[in-house]
């Protein structure tokens, strides 16, 4: 006889239940896994309130730990454990975590903790239920510093707190979540000598990797976009569009230090692009000026960002992870110090160390 077999249509549909109910279990069980990482790290924190020395915390989570691994096998060590007291301690409010787990890996949360700054650990959190970021890709950003380089961390804790709620509720991003500086473009490969036209050729020929580094939501529209006004021809360098902002970027390649006269000419292309090319529902265009070196009194006297622009640096070659770390963290303090310099001791945070040391 021959063997019957069950009609395309029916067993697509049940593929597609099973398919979708396995995810629905693992996701379920991922949630509950760390919600019970986090009841487990909140009852042994409160345990430990009742201890006088340091010592009494010490033993109890390692015959905790030795009595569990006994009962339940691997996973258990006191490592581990110091994990869910983390947790719980860095996620303090059930609620919040509770809708995070629904989105996030107990492997994303270990990443999560390890970060010393609230603020860093928040804009991870955000960008990972947002941007569906994998565990690896979370370690890349925070390895990247990604945080400390956008333009969101030179901005005050009250600002960045509203930005980041935004994102949570709304999942609205802003420029400031999306903006760098400094872009790293060490993967462009360029040597000690080469001019504006080298770069733009290296970064189309690593067109994949650049749009990387500029962030979600970006897309190739055009090199040396040509614009004609009064008989002269002007080109934009890179002409890109950024889905997530509904806006237009321009990005001005600059060899040497920010000049005055580069923001007349950003601006001359952001309203050119205003009145001929932004399409209904689309925000103004935004323009970003990539250079070797800043003037930062310069740039702040012009008010770059009240007219749209951007102006970042870039680095050609990766210096060392630390000197990196000084200079960002150098660019924060210098940031927070205009918007308050009496707040610069106390309440600037420090670049997160989580990412460097194992690079080290």
């Amino acid at each position: 006889m021959p063997t019957l077999t069950a009609a395309p249509e029916l067993y697509s549909d049940i593929q597609t239940l099973i398919i979708q109910t396995k995810q629905q279990t693992a996701v379920a069980v991922n949630s509950a896994l760390t919600m019970m990482y986090w009841q487990i790290g909140q009852r042994i924190n409160q345990e430990l309130l009742k201890g006088e020395r340091a010592e009494y915390g010490k033993q109890i989570v390692a015959n905790l730990a030795r009595q569990l691994t006994q009962s339940f096998g691997k996973g258990w060590s006191a490592r581990n454990i110091a994990y869910m007291m983390q947790l719980n301690e860095q996620f303090p409010e059930q609620q919040i975590l509770h809708s995070l787990c629904a989105k996030l890996s107990w492997s994303h949360f270990r990443l999560l903790i390890s970060l010393k700054e609230p603020l860093a650990r928040e804009f991870y959190a955000q960008m990972c239920v947002t941007q569906t970021w994998s565990v690896r890709t979370l370690n890349e950003r925070i390895d990247s510093m990604l945080f400390e380089r956008t333009a969101l961390s030179k901005k005050p804790a009250e600002t960045i707190k509203l930005e980041l709620q935004q994102l949570a509720e709304h999942k609205q991003v802003s420029a400031n979540l999306i903006l760098k500086d400094p872009y790293v473009l060490d993967f462009l490969g360029l040597n000690d000598h080469y001019l504006e036209k080298d770069l733009e050729d290296a970064i189309l020929r690593e067109l994949e990797q650049f749009l990387l580094e500029l962030g979600a939501g970006f897309s190739f529209i055009a090199r040396q976009k040509r614009i004609q006004l009064d008989g002269d021809d002007f080109y934009i360098d890179l002409l890109f569009y950024n889905r997530q902002l509904k806006r237009l970027v321009a990005i001005d390649l600059k060899l040497g230090k920010f000049k005055p006269h580069y923001k007349g000419q950003m601006e001359l292309y952001l309203r050119w692009l205003d009145k001929h090319e932004r399409q209904a529902g689309e925000q103004a265009p935004l323009g970003i000026i990539l250079c070797a070196q800043k003037n930062q009194e310069q740039i702040e006297l012009l008010e770059m960002d009240d007219a749209g622009i951007h102006v970042a640096e870039y680095l050609a070659v990766l210096p060392k992870r630390e000197i990196l770390h000084q200079r960002l963290q150098e660019a924060i303090n210098s940031a927070k110090n205009r918007y308050n310099p009496t707040l610069l001791d106390s309440s600037t945070p420090e670049c997160s160390q989580s990412g460097l040391d194992s690079k080290k």
